[in-house]
């Protein structure tokens, strides 16, 4: 693994929030409007639940709040009007409450573009955008976007991928998603690239991804981690769903180092002096 040292400035806008992510990484409280999400304590369907967790999210240091309805894997099908109904109004509220950048996990483009008209600034979208009319709903409300490398789509399994060199797959998918997006109207201070752990990719895979998170951070753009008590760290350290904490927080700190630039977890404190206590030491070294 290599310590990522960016030469220039890695700038990021979000609506209104303008960063320099060159020498920090934002943290990302997952707020899960969901029933069925793989990892239970950050599914909070109820509302009250949901704005609980997001006040204590945010006290605890949370850069960016992402509210999805529908889990990435397998399970019962969520209609539009569904998904619409969990996510909107509780975008609409946590912008009314918070000034804290509002991002929107979703792959379908009209849920995207409810959400940013109620002040979402993020598509956070893992089918790559399949959905061809995604950009174009980012670039009319001004919002950014993460590109994510799968290798099918969300909710569909993919037991048993094959690459050639997985590294070098991704970067060429994130650096097409990244001409598409631009095309499309967005700037690069837009465009957020996600290798996609998990998403049709082996644990051995998602390892070597992360591994090199390095070399996909030297395309440019802020890089996305989600690693946060994924499946990769349960296999490939024996660890159920409910004791990946410390995994995750180890996996965390290296994707960091080597150059993720947003990182997307459940344990939003423990990952902010994560985050502080890495950039502290890098910077004395």
């Amino acid at each position: 693994m290599r310590v990522f040292r960016p030469s220039r400035a890695i700038p990021l806008r979000l609506g209104h929030h303008h960063y320099d992510l060159s020498s920090r990484a934002l943290v990302m409280g997952i707020l899960n409007r969901t029933h069925d999400s793989f990892y239970a304590p950050a599914a909070t369907y109820d509302l009250d639940a949901l704005f609980v967790r997001a006040e204590r999210l945010v006290d605890e240091g949370a850069d960016v709040l992402d509210i999805g309805g529908v889990k990435a894997g397998p399970g019962d099908e969520v209609s539009e009007a569904e998904e619409l109904d969990r996510v909107v109004p509780v975008v609409a509220e946590l912008a009314r409450r918070f000034d804290v950048p509002l991002s929107i996990d979703t792959w379908r483009a009209s849920v995207a573009g409810a959400c940013f008209a109620e002040g979402a600034t993020l598509g956070n979208d893992i089918s790559g955008f399949a959905d061809p009319l995604y950009l174009a709903a980012a670039a009319a409300a001004g919002a950014s976007v993460v590109a994510t490398h799968i290798r099918l789509k969300p909710r569909v399994p993919d037991p048993n991928p094959h690459y050639d060199d997985v590294t070098l797959t991704v970067r060429d998918f994130l650096l097409e998603r990244r001409s598409r997006a631009q095309a499309a109207g967005l700037g690069l201070d837009q465009i957020v690239l996600d290798a996609g752990l998990d998403l049709g990719k082996t644990p051995g895979q998602s390892l070597q991804l992360l591994q090199d998170s390095a070399d996909l951070a030297e395309l440019g753009s802020p890089l996305f981690l989600s690693a946060s008590n994924k499946t990769f760290l349960g296999v490939i350290f024996d660890l159920p769903v409910t004791q990946r904490r410390e995994a995750t927080a180890a996996a965390t700190a290296l994707g960091i180092a080597a150059g993720a630039r947003i990182v997307r977890v459940h344990d939003v404190a423990g990952s902010v002096r994560v985050r502080d206590t890495l950039r502290a030491i890098l910077e004395l070294a």
